[in-house]
C-alpha cells in the first residue's frame, strides 16, 4: 500500500480534494473513476465542484464525500474551494480554470497543488492574452501538472511548469459517462440492445450510408469545413447523411447553411443515444481544432467504427493508425478521405481492427490511479 494511505504509523488517512468545477464529460468521468480508486486505496476524498455535478456522476457512490460550490462570482468560488480544503493534505484541480481558482483558493498556504490540464482553450484575440495569463499563473503555482496529451505537457512546460507530466486516462467503462451536458458528447448504456435498423430508420437513413459527427456546436469544432466537405457527398450514390449530435451557439448558422445549399446533413441536437448512433454509423468523423484524448474516437475504436480525425493536438498518438487523418480546416482532404473509405471496404476492415488492439493496450483505471497516487507521494509522503 502507498505510504500516503491508509492508517499505517497511526497516521490518519490522506485527505485528497478534488476541484471539478462543472464538469466536462471528459473531465467528469475521469474525476469520477479516480476518486473511487483511491478511495479503495485508503485516501479520504473530497470532490468540489458546481451545479448538478454530484447528480450526473456520483461521487459519493464512490465513496467520495461531496462539497457543493456555491453560484456566483469568482470569489465565492474561491472561498468555496478554500473551505473545502481546509484540513486538505493535497488539492488535485481539473482543468485551466479551476486550476487558477484553487491556487488563488491556496494563497498562503502550504498545501501542494496539482493541476490537471485535459484540454487547451483555443482562444483569439484579447482573450487568448487572458489564456495565456491564466496558464502561467497554473503551471507556476501547481508542484505538477499533468497533461491528458502530450502537447498539453509541452505547453505546460513552456508557460513556467516546475514539472510537467504525461498522465494515463482510462477510456470511461460502459454505462460509466452520463448522457451528453453542455460541456461535451457522452452516452449512457452503450452496449443497449437496440436494433441497428431502429436507429437508422429513427434518422431516415436507411438504404444511404450514415456518417456521425459528435460534439458542441461552438467554433473550433470543425463544423465549418464540416459542412464544406459535405458537398463533394453529394455526388455518390448513395448519398450519405451526416448526423451531428451535439448543441451550442453555432446551430442557428449551422442550419442556414445546411437548408441555404442544400445539404446532406442533420442535426438531432442533444442526445442521450450517442454510443447507439454510433454503433449504428458506417464512419465517425472529429473535425477539430483540437483534441486531446477524444472520447468519441475512443468509442468508436471500441464499438468497431471506422474514424476519420484532424491531426491535431493528443489525436495523432491517440489513434496511430487506426483512423485516417487529414489536416485541419482542410475540407477537400476531409471529403476525399471519408469518399474512399466508404467505398473500401477492406481499409474500414483494416482500421476496425487496428483499433480494437489499440483499446486492448490503453491505460486501465488502475493504470491512472496509481499513477495520480504515486504523485500525491511524492508531495505528501
Amino acid at each position: 500500500m502507498s505510504s500516503t494511505s491508509g492508517t499505517s504509523h497511526g497516521r490518519p488517512p490522506l485527505h485528497a480534494v478534488q476541484v471539478l468545477g462543472g464538469g466536462s464529460a471528459g473531465s467528469g468521468a475521469h474525476v469520477r473513476s479516480l476518486a473511487a480508486g483511491l478511495v479503495a486505496r485508503g485516501l479520504r476524498v473530497t470532490v468540489c465542484a458546481t451545479g448538478r455535478t454530484e447528480e450526473r456522476y456520483g461521487f459519493t457512490e464512490g465513496g467520495a464525500s461531496f462539497a457543493p460550490l456555491p453560484p456566483g462570482t469568482d470569489a465565492l468560488l474561491i472561498a468555496g474551494i478554500r473551505a473545502a480544503s481546509a484540513d486538505a493534505d493535497v488539492v488535485h484541480a481539473h482543468g485551466l480554470r479551476w486550476g487558477v481558482l484553487a491556487a488563488l483558493a491556496l494563497h498562503g498556504r502550504p498545501t501542494p497543488l496539482v493541476v490537471t490540464w485535459h484540454r487547451r482553450v483555443c482562444a483569439a484575440g484579447a482573450r487568448a492574452h487572458v489564456v495565456r495569463l491564466m496558464e502561467r499563473r497554473a503551471a507556476r503555482t501547481a508542484a505538477v501538472v499533468l497533461g491528458t496529451s502530450p502537447d498539453l505537457v509541452d505547453q505546460a512546460r513552456r508557460r513556467g511548469a516546475r514539472d510537467a507530466r504525461l498522465t494515463p486516462v482510462a477510456f470511461p467503462v460502459p454505462g460509466a459517462v452520463p448522457p451528453p451536458g453542455p460541456d461535451g458528447p457522452d452516452g449512457d448504456d452503450p452496449d443497449g440492445d437496440v436494433p441497428r435498423d431502429k436507429v437508422l430508420a429513427e434518422l431516415g437513413v436507411l438504404g444511404r450510408p450514415l456518417l456521425l459527427a459528435v460534439g458542441r456546436l461552438e467554433p473550433g469544432r470543425g463544423y465549418g469545413p464540416l459542412l464544406d466537405a459535405s458537398r463533394a457527398w453529394r455526388r455518390l450514390d448513395p448519398e450519405p447523411l451526416l448526423v451531428v449530435a451535439g448543441e451550442g451557439p453555432e446551430r442557428p448558422s449551422l442550419q442556414r447553411r445546411i437548408e441555404d445549399e442544400g445539404l446532406p446533413v442533420r442535426l438531432v441536437g442533444r442526445r442521450d443515444d450517442v454510443p447507439q448512433l454510433l454503433s449504428a454509423a458506417d464512419l465517425a468523423i472529429l473535425p477539430s481544432r483540437w483534441e486531446a484524448r477524444s472520447l468519441l474516437a475512443q468509442e468508436a475504436f471500441r464499438v468497431g467504427v471506422p474514424l476519420v480525425a484532424t491531426s491535431v493536438g493528443g489525436v495523432p498518438d491517440l489513434v496511430g493508425d487506426a483512423a485516417e487523418l487529414v489536416p485541419y480546416g482542410d475540407a477537400e482532404a476531409l471529403a476525399c478521405a471519408v469518399s474512399r473509405l466508404l467505398v473500401d471496404g477492406r481499409r474500414r476492415g483494416e482500421l476496425v481492427a487496428c483499433g480494437r488492439r489499440l483499446v486492448a493496450g490503453w491505460p486501465s483505471e488502475d493504470d491512472a490511479v496509481a499513477h495520480v497516487l504515486s504523485v500525491y507521494d511524492e508531495l505528501c509522503g
